[in-house]
């Protein structure tokens, strides 16, 4: 008896949820039913799906889901001491915390899932200027980035903790990619244009 093989496409892709479907048959020689396989690929990317007002501009313009005030509270809960700084940095948002004595924390925490993708630690100098600058304030990295955050999207925060015009500066993007630079009083949260800006 002569064998046969036919290896035969009997349906073409179709749309399954967001999908592609395949069903193949297979025949061999000794039976003649025909055994259907079907195969789902869904190579989708679930961030594809996210429902967004603004059009592809502001998903451009976003970090991703977490926020620079969610990226701060997730590397305090890492880390904890004094957040100083966040800076969306090479797509990974980078939180420098001041821990115990001059002990600095730098913490990568992921723009997408909000999870701490790892930290480094290193001796500073500047760590008794830093708290000298946030003795007596209220408002925290995590408070400038949600005030900011009014303004645009936050894509830096950090405390300026030169001359007399100490608080956290913040720099925002807006959809259509405009950058703009606001600066945060570190007693009350009130956010102004920086000046150096216009």
């Amino acid at each position: 008896m002569k064998r046969n093989i036919v290896i035969a496409v009997v349906t073409a892709a179709a749309l399954v949820g967001g999908g592609t479907a395949t069903a193949l048959a297979v025949s061999g020689d000794d039976d003649d039913a025909s055994t259907p396989v079907t195969r789902t690929d869904d190579d989708r990317d679930d961030r594809d799906d996210r429902s967004d007002d603004g059009g592809d501009d502001d998903r451009a313009a976003a970090p991703g889901h977490v926020t620079a005030a969610d990226a701060v509270a997730a590397a305090l809960r890492h880390t904890p001491g004094t957040a100083v700084s966040a800076e969306l940095d090479d797509a990974v948002w980078e939180v420098d915390v001041l821990g115990k004595g001059d002990t600095w924390h730098s913490v990568r925490v992921d723009p997408d899932t909000g999870k701490v993708l790892g930290s480094s630690e290193d001796d500073e100098d500047d760590a008794a200027e830093v708290r000298a600058a946030l003795k007596g304030t209220s408002v925290t990295a995590e408070d400038a980035a949600k005030a900011a955050a009014a303004k645009g999207t936050v894509v830096s925060v950090g405390l300026d903790d030169d001359g007399d015009d100490r608080g956290w500066e913040a720099e925002t993007r807006a959809s259509g990619g405009d950058e703009r630079n606001w600066n945060v009083a570190l007693t009350t949260a009130s956010v102004t244009a920086d000046r150096d800006d216009d």
